[in-house]
């Protein structure tokens, strides 16, 4: 699903790695936090998966290709297979839960048909289907995530990618966030999750990706956050 070879990321010529050597394989259907300080190259290595950046130097594939040299027109293809979800939650603000959903699948070119059904079901999943004509500026923090939740699933992506999912929720709504992921990762979806939240991932007890300082320290199957020092 995703495989990095010696991968480094530098932003600029004469300056530091952001990421360096990196190397890990990630199968299809797993659950991985990718955890470390602020700095640690978390959202680079994010950034990465999705393209927005190219590696430095090594490889990266994701879905067996090399996004490296993956072409701009395939990057729609590569882009659709993967669900973002965001600590800023990115919604359209004045528009409802439902067309927030909705619009995620327009933009890949869903029928109205496939709209109308598809998107009760994805708020359903989410246990938002009584605010579905809700406008998202009146909703919780709790409820936008899970909005951006259903947004990232609607259109049945083979990935899950979630920067920092929970840090602008309460403890209760971030125990309630990551048993949605896990429930969505139950169905065969891989998540994912960047995170600096020891609670949520020495409790899950999900395979953890230690980095710091741009390096992969550590690769542990049901770890603890408590591996970083």
């Amino acid at each position: 699903m995703v495989e990095a070879k010696n991968m480094c990321m530098r932003y600029s010529k004469c300056g530091d790695n952001a990421l360096e050597d990196i190397s890990f394989f990630i199968d299809r259907g797993e659950f991985v936090f990718f955890v470390g300080s602020s700095g640690a190259g978390k959202s680079t290595l994010l950034k990465l998966i999705i393209r927005e950046i190219k590696p430095t130097e090594g490889e990266l594939k994701v879905f067996g290709r090399d996004v490296g040299r993956l072409p701009r027109h395939r990057l729609p293809y590569l882009r659709r297979n993967i669900g973002m979800v965001f600590q800023d939650f990115r919604l359209i603000e004045d528009r409802t839960a439902f067309d927030n959903v909705a619009f995620a699948m327009m933009v890949t070119g869903a029928t109205r048909r496939e709209i109308r059904k598809r998107v009760p079901h994805v708020l359903g999943l989410v246990g938002l289907q009584d605010k579905a004509e809700t406008r998202v500026c009146d909703l919780s923090g709790g409820e936008l995530q899970r909005v951006g939740l259903a947004r990232a699933i609607a259109n049945r992506p083979a990935m899950i990618i979630a920067d920092e999912p929970t840090g602008n929720l309460d403890p209760g709504t971030t125990f309630d966030i990551m048993n949605l992921l896990r429930s969505i990762n139950l169905r065969g979806t891989t998540v994912l999750v960047a995170t600096h939240n020891r609670d949520i991932v020495d409790r899950f007890k999900k395979r953890v990706l230690y980095l710091e300082g741009g390096k992969l320290v550590g690769d542990e199957q049901k770890g603890i956050y408590t591996h970083v020092h």
